[in-house]
């Protein structure tokens, strides 16, 4: 377990600010999801996840100031993705 907590965005609020050219892509299975690492240090601070294709998946404790986040944390059974991905699945609001 990675321990890796996310909140999930629509894509059209999300916007990387520098850095792009630092990050290196990786697919597997159904390569829906994009899974984007820094180059450099290995991190995924956020990608695109395959139950919402539609929105960005950011690694909270990678932003500033994450500690004034409001967030509703839902635990979540990963081991049994595939039952349980439709649990995630939600359509993105601007």
């Amino acid at each position: 377990m990675s321990g890796n907590q996310q909140i999930i965005v629509p894509a059209a609020r999300f916007r990387l600010l520098k850095g792009a050219n630092e990050l290196t892509e990786y697919r597997f299975n159904t390569g829906v999801a994009k899974h984007l690492f820094c180059k450099t240090c290995g991190i995924k601070s956020f990608y695109i996840p395959r139950s919402n294709p539609d929105g960005v998946a950011v690694t909270w404790h990678c932003l500033d100031k994450w500690m004034d986040l409001q967030a509703d944390v839902q635990s979540f059974d990963g081991q049994n993705w595939e039952a349980n991905a439709a649990a995630l699945a939600h359509k993105s609001k601007d």
